[in-house]
């Protein structure tokens, strides 16, 4: 496995690979992850079970891209991996199709994100990037799309059908789930005061995610509902930005390990993004009872049913975001029936088993086409 970003890191796909690699190994696959070795990280460490090698990426980004991928290849040459598995249509997928020349190994690339911001749009603005993407048309093996939109896209960009597999992100719906009893117990434990209304935001603080339009609908949202509670779980590029932003009732809690107590004592979950893939926070949310109101672009609508388990608005409509958080905190059995039927849909559709058996039967399907060779 191929990634730039790995626990500790909370980002979607990194926390999505976390997920996948302790449950692939318990199934027989021996999983190896290559990631950049951040500052305070370690080079080699194993993370349930798992070994996570770090990667050295000194420099600006072409040095580091390059630094990364030779790295890599002298690794892969240890290893003898029989599948390169690379996330992301960048340096990772770069250093795949480098090592399947090498080593004769199939390879899978799973694109994490679409839109403006996704995998498609990103590397076409790089340098060569539309020749890069027509090498890996080329020469990667199968592509792995989380969302049909990003499947959309990939074929857009001359990914034939065949080599095409949809396998969304999932959940673990055995740790993520609904707090029964106790809540306001956990509340008390966590600081938060028991008759309070809260709305939850977990994610990257980045510019696609656009939290700063939740704290520019909040005052309203809070001089409505007094008691309301704007919780931030998340770090990224505009935290000190967002920081000086803060207005009563915002409390932004940084790099939270676990999110799943948070998630449990709250009434709703927010997602005002401008692109997805296919977001893993709201699965995570709606996998604990969470009503949702998001945005309706990426993947996101393929989850949250409109209406059903929450509420779809556009993209960067400030007013259509205040009133939908209204509406939904002015509605608790509205909040309990679309939550309920959240949690209905990922169990049914989104579950880390169903993801398991699917990578699992796109890798036994590989190993059968390369026979020997692997």
């Amino acid at each position: 496995m191929m990634i730039n970003g790995y626990y500790p890191r909370i980002g979607g796909a990194e926390r999505q690979l976390g997920f996948l690699a302790p449950r692939l190994q318990s199934k027989g696959t021996d999983i190896y992850v290559l990631t950049r070795r951040y500052p305070g990280l370690s080079p080699f460490e194993e993370v349930e079970g798992v070994p996570v090698h770090r990667l050295p990426v000194p420099g600006p980004k072409p040095v580091a891209s390059l630094s990364y991928t030779l790295t890599a290849l002298k690794l892969l040459k240890r290893i003898e991996p029989d599948i390169l598995h690379a996330h992301e249509l960048f340096s990772t997928t770069t250093t795949a199709v480098i090592a399947k020349a090498i080593l004769k190994r199939p390879v899978v690339v799973t694109a994490h994100s679409s839109g403006y911001f996704g995998d498609v749009r990103r590397l076409e603005k790089k340098l060569l990037g539309k020749q890069r993407l027509e090498t890996f048309c080329r020469n990667v093996d199968y592509f792995v799309a989380i969302s049909n939109l990003i499947g959309h896209e990939l074929q857009e960009a001359g990914v034939k059908p065949n080599k095409l597999v949809h396998i969304p992100n999932a959940v673990n719906i055995d740790r993520f789930q609904p707090l029964v009893e106790k809540k306001q117990a956990l509340r008390e434990r966590l600081g938060i005061p028991p008759n309070s209304l809260v709305v939850i935001y977990t994610g990257r603080l980045s510019r696609e995610k656009r939290p700063e339009n939740l704290f520019k609908v909040w005052p309203r949202v809070h001089e409505e509902f007094p008691n309301s509670i704007l919780l931030i779980l998340g770090t990224g590029p505009q935290e000190q930005e967002l920081k000086s932003q803060l207005s009563p009732g915002i409390r932004m809690l940084g790099n939270v390990g676990n999110v799943v107590p948070y998630l449990q004592v709250s009434d709703l979950f927010v997602l005002p993004s401008s692109a997805e893939g296919l977001p893993v926070s709201l699965l995570e949310a709606m996998a604990c009872g969470l009503p949702a109101v998001a945005t309706a672009v990426g993947g996101t609508p393929e989850v949250l049913e409109n209406n059903l388990s929450g509420l779809l608005i556009p993209s960067d409509d400030l007013t259509a975001l205040q009133a939908s958080i209204c509406t939904m905190l002015a509605n608790p059995n509205l909040r309990l029936r679309m939550g309920v039927a959240g949690r209905k849909r990922i169990i049914a559709q989104f579950s880390l088993e169903m993801a398991v058996n699917k990578l699992m039967g796109l890798y036994e399907r590989i190993a059968e086409e390369h026979g020997e060779k692997l």
